[in-house]
């Protein structure tokens, strides 16, 4: 491969990969929806459980 084309493909991958990092950050940064739907589904996935799980029978 000719080294101008080499380096202007480095080149371009290079700015790919910062503006998927600058992206990645920004999303971090915002990132109180997500906590927040992430704990809500958790928590529904365990009173889900609960709501599923069969109950003992009590000894007479």
């Amino acid at each position: 491969m000719h080294p101008e084309t080499h380096l202007a493909l480095h080149h371009t991958r290079a700015a790919d990969l910062r503006a998927e990092a600058d992206a990645h950050r920004l999303a971090a940064a915002v990132g109180q929806p997500y906590d927040f739907r992430t704990r809500l589904g958790w928590t529904l996935v365990e009173v889900g459980l609960r709501l599923a799980s069969t109950r003992p029978a009590l000894a007479h």
